[in-house]
């Protein structure tokens, strides 16, 4: 029991250090960096064009007119190649995100579902340190390539910490776990009406941030 309630304290501590700091957790693909611009290049390069209407769809699969499980080997085999080091920021990410650190003392944790080979991996952090600057990143959190990411959010249960993605049924799991989720505008999911709020670039974020 005393082992028990050893870790609960444990647990109530990291979170109640996660709410003195300015945390902000954030997807990398789709929210930080244009991974959909760089693999449709590396998509184009390898004989795949993209169907009518497919910036509407979420899926790999219907967007190139492929099997679904193809366009997920494909996205795995995309995802650790070099080209994944080398993705460009989305939009005005990098001036955003460097201002709210550099500005304002955020820092930030990075949850990805990218991949767990270790390249990848280290590929990932340097094009975001080259991008944002090495000490934006506090830490970033590599999953398998489109994994869940609710065990990962559950770490930061109940810490009110803002979380940025793309995926709908990621920023559900935010919510659910007492987060305050913002999702990334996209064709795939601009027809959100749910209680997260939708944005369609870091100008807005970071104006939601510093005047609330």
């Amino acid at each position: 029991m005393k082992s028990l309630e050893r870790n609960a304290v444990h647990t109530y501590s990291n979170r109640q250090l996660m709410k003195s700091k300015k945390i902000i957790l954030t997807d990398v693909d789709g929210v930080l960096l244009d991974w959909e611009y760089a693999f449709h290049v590396w998509m184009e390069q390898h004989g795949h064009n993209p169907v009518d209407g497919y910036r509407l769809k979420y899926n790999i699969g219907a967007r190139f007119g492929i099997r679904k499980d193809l366009g997920r080997r494909l996205i795995n085999i995309f995802n650790e190649s070099a080209s994944i080091g080398f993705l460009p920021p989305l939009r005005d990410s990098m001036y955003y995100v460097r201002k709210l650190h550099e500005q304002h003392g955020y820092v930030f944790h990075a949850i990805t579902s990218l991949s767990t080979n270790p390249h990848a991996v280290k590929l990932r952090e340097q094009n975001l340190a080259k991008l944002f600057g090495g000490s934006v990143f506090e830490k970033v959190t590599c999953l398998d390539t489109g994994a869940d990411k609710d065990d990962a959010l559950q770490k930061y249960k109940n810490t009110n910490c803002l979380w940025i993605e793309d995926k709908i049924a990621n920023a559900e799991v935010g919510l659910n776990v007492g987060l305050r989720s913002i999702i990334m505008e996209h064709g795939h999911n601009m027809h959100y009406e749910g209680e997260a709020s939708l944005v369609k670039n870091w100008k807005e974020i970071y104006n939601l941030i510093i005047k609330r």
